[in-house]
């Protein structure tokens, strides 16, 4: 089908992270991922991130679906998916990310990405990506299947994933039990006060100047619409300060804290 769509307002850095159309977060219907990114695209987002690792191929499959709905020229949109990571392990050799590309090409229903990322290399070794991988993202550049190779700044998870939103993250994330706790406080904090963490978090990554792009995880209409509005006020009114200094006192105790990822160097 072909969608009726009014004239794009920029939004500056936001993109649409397409990892929960994989399911990750919770079941989603196709019905609701083709109009989550129908509705994105008709606010204003025109970039779309995902992989084949979100949802074990599933995200790039609902996005691709999505796309075609869309009924605009190519052009007119931008698309990054990533090699390297899949459901069964990593794999970031020339013969593996050569195929990766073909699938995902074939599931998103397009003849070339955008972007192509190599995801999460620091579970790989970083010899064979710079000296295997990268000449092979350059051939599949030369051979019009990708346009550009993905290297930036990007906020991943302005969200943390689910750690700065009122439901709370789901049971796999791997952040400490401390750190669960004080996102908590400031989740409850923020509710008390009639404000919602998650545009809080939003905006905060959105004003720093030095993040090239915000990917906000979106699966529904009524996602999109809170982001939307999230970016849109932030440009009319600017940061809440004051009741960002208020969660940034309670969260001061676990400031910088993460969770161990990939291959830990000696």
């Amino acid at each position: 089908m072909n969608a009726q769509l009014s004239e794009m307002r920029p939004l500056g850095s936001v993109g649409f992270g397409a990892s929960p159309l994989g399911s990750v977060f919770g079941s989603v219907s196709e019905s609701d991922a083709v109009a989550s990114v129908l509705e994105a695209f008709r606010l204003g987002i025109n970039f779309f991130d995902t992989s084949p690792y979100y949802g074990a191929t599933l995200s790039e499959k609902m996005l691709g679906k999505g796309l075609k709905a869309l009924g605009v020229p190519r052009s007119e949109y931008i698309v990054s998916t990533k090699c390297g990571r899949y459901r069964e392990g990593f794999d970031f050799s020339a013969e593996r990310v050569t195929k990766s590309i073909d699938e995902s090409l074939e599931r998103l229903q397009l003849d070339y990405v955008d972007i192509f990322q190599c995801h999460d290399i620091e579970f790989g070794s970083l010899d064979q990506v710079v000296n295997e991988t990268i000449p092979a993202l350059q051939k599949l550049k030369e051979a019009g299947k990708i346009r550009f190779i993905g290297v930036g700044i990007i906020s991943a998870s302005p969200l943390a994933m689910g750690l700065l939103t009122e439901f709370g993250p789901p049971e796999w994330h791997p952040a400490s039990p401390e750190l669960k706790s004080a996102c908590q406080a400031a989740a409850v904090y923020c509710k008390e006060k009639g404000k919602n963490i998650s545009k809080l978090a939003m905006q905060y990554s959105l004003s720093n100047k030095d993040i090239s792009t915000v990917l906000v995880g979106m699966n529904s209409v009524k996602q999109v619409e809170e982001n939307v509005a999230a970016a849109t006020e932030l440009v009319l009114f600017g940061k809440d300060h004051e009741t960002l200094a208020e969660v940034e006192a309670i969260l001061k105790p676990v400031k910088n804290q993460t969770w161990p990822s990939g291959i830990q160097q000696s």
